[in-house]
């Protein structure tokens, strides 16, 4: 969340509303991106009008179907006191960890969340997305060229380099993704690159819409419970 602060006020002067996933990440300060030091920005975020959506709670990879009649999973949650291990969850245990973030996000925003979800990193099987449907939600990954880098190593892929590529990649329709901060870049992403792709953006003709308006999800969310 060190970046957190950045993006907004680029996102507020650049008039850009986003979906924001969230999973209770350990943080430098404060008590988890979804604790309770981090709860007003969550809030600002909301009424400002941008969407809120779940990333799992523990930030819960994927990382194998199980065999058998009942769906179960091999899993890795990357934060909280389970952090690091391995796990074989139910269908049960999996749409708990769905909800929970979900939850936790609008306790704090007073918003309903999207009754969309992000599987960290992307990892899903077709088992696993069928289970979140029969809990209410629907994956979203993100275009080819949406995958921004913000969370690769400085060292390799400058700022300059993944701003020249995104500008260069990103077509009508596509989905970006990226992170408000990264353990592993040592020099920031945002808002370095991010103010200068939606300008760069914006000169080339695009605009930015909220998941809510995705012709892939937008009768879904219609039909979910307020």
């Amino acid at each position: 969340m060190d970046a957190a602060p950045l993006v907004a006020e680029v996102l507020n002067r650049q008039k850009v509303k986003v979906t924001f996933f969230a999973a209770n990440e350990r943080t430098r300060v404060g008590d988890g991106s979804l604790g309770n030091h981090w709860a007003p920005w969550w809030k600002a975020r909301a009424a400002e009008g941008h969407e809120l959506a779940s990333l799992t709670y523990d930030r819960v990879i994927w990382r194998g179907d199980v065999p058998g009649v009942e769906p179960r999973f091999r899993v890795q949650p990357t934060s909280g006191a389970l952090e690091g291990r391995e796990f074989t969850w139910d269908a049960k245990k999996y749409c708990e960890q769905i909800a929970y973030a979900a939850e936790r996000l609008q306790d704090h925003t007073g918003k309903k969340p999207l009754p969309l979800f992000r599987a960290p990193t992307g990892k899903t099987s077709p088992r696993l997305l069928n289970v979140a449907r029969s809990c209410g939600f629907e994956h979203v990954g993100w275009s080819p060229a949406g995958a921004l880098g913000d969370e690769l190593p400085s060292e390799k892929f400058s700022n300059d380099l993944l701003l020249k590529k995104a500008l260069k990649d990103i077509k009508p329709g596509d989905v970006l993704q990226a992170h408000l901060g990264s353990w592993s870049r040592k020099d920031p992403w945002a808002p370095a690159v991010l103010e200068p792709l939606i300008m760069g953006l914006k000169e080339k003709g695009f605009c930015f819409e909220t998941l809510r308006s995705h012709p892939d999800y937008k009768d879904r969310i219609a039909a979910a419970p307020r």
